[in-house]
């Protein structure tokens, strides 16, 4: 039976599933009822001080982006850090996590560039027996334009500065929470390490309008007539959070820095997928805000399954897995080829991936009588497109051609990785040269 138990930065929970800081975490009603529901840790909703109060607006909160289906693909909300005392918060957090002391308890903390005011509200959280703080510097809007969140998640200097405050000034383990709206992730994760940060967690949301009401012509959600940019949640996000993780997992600079995964965590798959490229724990929100809180329990039964099935004994088998295997184009071996292949027994003859190939400009898909569609070998680069666009799962795979083999589009010889890195057609072997 696999073991779910995780371990991060000396913080211990029966499993790696933690509830990130949001609406979910905002008092001690919600957070008695996840850990009931089977959550591993929470972070409790960011925390500030009482003299810089916190008005959220009294009207709609969240702008939504759907699928086909109605299924709910991301949330831009623009509710603000919490509007609860600091005091009753503190009380809460003391009182939930002394009757759940196996519990991770996290508390998201952003105050004014000021050491001082870190140095207060440390003693008050320590105070409370939480396990450690996370550092917001990830909100896009209202707090950042009060000069805290991403206003200070984008300048490294100030992150660093900030992280060495906390780490001064509290025994407590230290995350830093990043944003992601900045042009190169690595940068603020290394300014974190250099302040002495003990991990880092990643993504917060994604600065963003999702719609604007064609009636009134204003962004949703609206308030009196107006609206403007939130942050952006959701299985949406996941496959930007998951290249950031990877980015910093595998920068030299930051490699083995433990990383906290979040950004449209829905399934268990999607918690493996995270730690996979580095993660050692996982935080979700939208999925609760969608499904409720005993999502989790799918979570842990479907990674305790998978991992069963793979022979892991613990999640630290499974971090940093993929992590060799993410590289930059330059090195992808050119010399590897695969060709599209139909099943004709499954094909139901809609003609999309004709439609595909044909308008995509390779033409490597012919139509034949009564709709019966092939690949065309010698025009196949192997795109995958037709793969993605076909809607009978499996009915279109990518064929391996064997090591030896000639593309009959190219009339180069297939050859393994391992040959690519000094093969005369690998321009960073030239390059070396």
């Amino acid at each position: 039976m696999a073991n779910l138990a995780s371990e991060f930065v000396g913080i211990k929970s029966p499993n790696p599933f933690w509830l990130a800081s949001a609406p979910p975490t905002d008092k001690e009603y919600n957070v008695r009822r996840a850990f009931e529901a089977g959550w591993g840790g929470v972070v409790w909703k960011t925390l500030g001080l009482d003299g810089a109060p916190v008005v959220n607006v009294s009207g709609p909160r969240y702008g939504a982006i759907y699928g086909p289906d109605r299924r709910l693909m991301g949330l831009n909300n623009i509710e603000l850090i919490t509007d609860r005392p600091l005091e009753v918060n503190l009380r809460e957090i003391k009182a939930v996590k002394r009757d759940y002391p196996d519990r991770a308890m996290v508390v998201s903390l952003m105050v004014p560039c000021d050491e001082e005011s870190w140095k207060f509200v440390l003693k008050q959280v320590e105070d409370t027996e939480a396990d450690g703080v996370e550092l917001n510097f990830g909100c896009p809007h209202g707090m950042a334009e009060r000069g805290m969140g991403s206003a200070v998640g984008q300048v490294p200097e100030y992150i660093e500065m900030v992280t060495r405050w906390v780490k001064a000034n509290s025994r407590m383990p230290c995350i830093v929470k990043l944003t992601p709206n900045i042009t190169d992730i690595r940068r603020p994760a290394e300014a974190a390490k250099r302040g002495g940060a003990d991990a880092v967690s990643l993504i917060n949301t994604i600065n963003s309008i999702t719609s604007v009401n064609l009636d009134s012509f204003a962004p949703e959600p609206t308030i009196d007539g107006k609206g403007t940019h939130g942050g952006y949640c959701g299985p949406a996000v996941k496959p930007i959070a998951l290249n950031m993780v990877a980015e910093i997992a595998r920068n030299p600079a930051t490699a083995g820095l433990p990383i906290s995964g979040i950004g449209g965590v829905t399934t268990w798959r999607d918690a493996a997928e995270f730690m996979a490229l580095g993660a050692h724990n996982v935080q979700a929100c939208t999925a609760v805000m969608t499904y409720g809180f005993k999502i989790v329990q799918e979570m842990i039964s479907g990674l305790s399954e998978y991992m069963d099935t793979k022979g892991f004994t613990s999640t630290g088998q499974i971090v940093g897995r993929a992590v060799p295997n993410v590289t930059d184009w330059q090195y992808l071996n050119l010399n590897y080829v695969t060709k599209a292949v139909i099943d004709q027994d499954k094909c139901i003859k809609c003609g999309r991936c004709y439609a595909a190939c044909e308008d995509t400009s390779h033409q490597a898909i012919a139509m034949g009588a009564d709709r019966v569609f092939t690949v065309k070998d010698e025009d196949c680069v192997a795109c995958n497109l037709c793969v993605d666009v076909c809607p009978v799962e499996n009915c279109i795979t990518m064929k391996e051609l064997p090591v030896g083999a000639t593309d009959p589009r190219t009339g180069r010889k297939v050859e393994p990785y391992a040959n690519w890195t000094t093969h005369p057609n690998n321009p960073m072997a030239k390059a070396a040269e």
